[in-house]
């Protein structure tokens, strides 16, 4: 059964903003719409699902992320394998992400292809890359953690790993998983070069891709896999990011979900940005525009707001904010 949405709303993910934004224009602005701070990680998907009123999927995110990169429903049961640190410390251990260009693709592939050749064997698991993110296949399914590694980022793993007798088969395969690529030639060349190695993967979000629905949702441009998949998930219209606001403004007829890229923003195109959104709700073209800043901050924003001129500059907005 399709859902309906307000078709000319806009939600738009941006790079962090404190320490970025200098126009004292776009400050005043912002600080006149509801701004609020998250208190804890959260996944891109929850944030703007939520926004969208929709509930998160609780199981095969793995298998829809991958389906996000491929631009096909897996068939099988898949779960996220993406590289970590596991930096030991005092009485604990403390996860760290690795992303590009911090591993890079040759190093990520002999790993993965490494890890394929030790342990796929008789043993019913398969690993697999995908530009920088890796998966593991299996023939039955295990437990694994539920939420990704850029959650778990700087904080002790096992608080999140899963637990009981399920966990048993997880358990003994990380332990081979470490095994397996602590004395690889690459982190042997990683840690000569004064890097960190790869010496875990995070297993998360084990499941089935979900069936097919056919729900109403507002465009997506965003390069985004775990985005990209969900969209495909749900029948949505799914497009690269054109480049700027306006290409998106002009692309689609009504309201639409975009991701401006990390590696395209520099101040003077995150202010263009964020200029385009402002024209658009002042002229009518948009009701309401919700903004999901990396750094937590979250600014839904109507034309009606304008009247809060009282308004001073945000606290949130002060880049030495925490």
């Amino acid at each position: 059964m399709q859902q309906s949405y307000d078709k000319s709303a806009a939600i738009v993910v941006l790079p962090a903003l404190r320490g970025c934004l200098q126009d004292v224009a776009l400050k005043k602005w912002l600080s006149r719409s509801d701004l609020s701070e998250a208190r804890s990680a959260r996944s891109l998907l929850s944030e703007v699902l939520e926004c969208l009123g929709q509930p998160s999927p609780s199981t095969g995110l793995a298998a829809m992320r991958m389906w996000g990169q491929t631009g096909d429903r897996p068939t099988v049961w898949i779960a996220a394998a993406d590289p970590v640190y596991l930096e030991p410390r005092l009485d604990h251990l403390c996860l760290h992400t690795l992303r590009q260009p911090e591993v890079s693709k040759a190093e990520l592939k002999a790993l993965f292809d490494h890890l394929q050749d030790v342990l796929s064997e008789d043993s019913g698991f398969g690993f697999a890359r995908l530009a920088h993110h890796g998966y593991l296949r299996s023939e039955k399914p295990i437990a694994t953690a539920e939420i990704d590694a850029e959650c778990v980022n700087g904080l002790a793993p096992n608080d999140f790993l899963p637990r009981g007798d399920s966990a048993a088969t997880f358990r003994g395969l990380l332990s081979e998983i470490e095994m397996a690529l602590h004395d690889h030639p690459v982190n042997v060349e990683r840690e000569m070069q004064g890097k960190v190695p790869v010496n875990s993967l995070w297993i998360w979000g084990g499941g089935h891709a979900p069936e097919i629905q056919d729900l109403s949702c507002r465009p997506l441009f965003a390069d985004d896999p775990m985005l990209r998949g969900y969209w495909e998930s749900v029948s949505g219209i799914v497009d690269t990011w054109p480049g700027t606001i306006a290409a998106c403004l002009e692309a689609s007829t009504a309201g639409f979900v975009a991701v401006v890229p990390v590696d395209e923003v520099d101040s003077g195109f995150y202010e263009l940005c964020l200029q385009e959104l402002r024209a658009a709700l002042l002229r009518g073209r948009l009701s309401c525009l919700t903004l999901i800043f990396a750094d937590g901050l979250r600014a839904t924003i109507r034309a009606s707001h304008r009247l809060r001129f009282w308004r001073p500059v945000s606290r949130l907005l002060e880049s030495n904010k925490v």
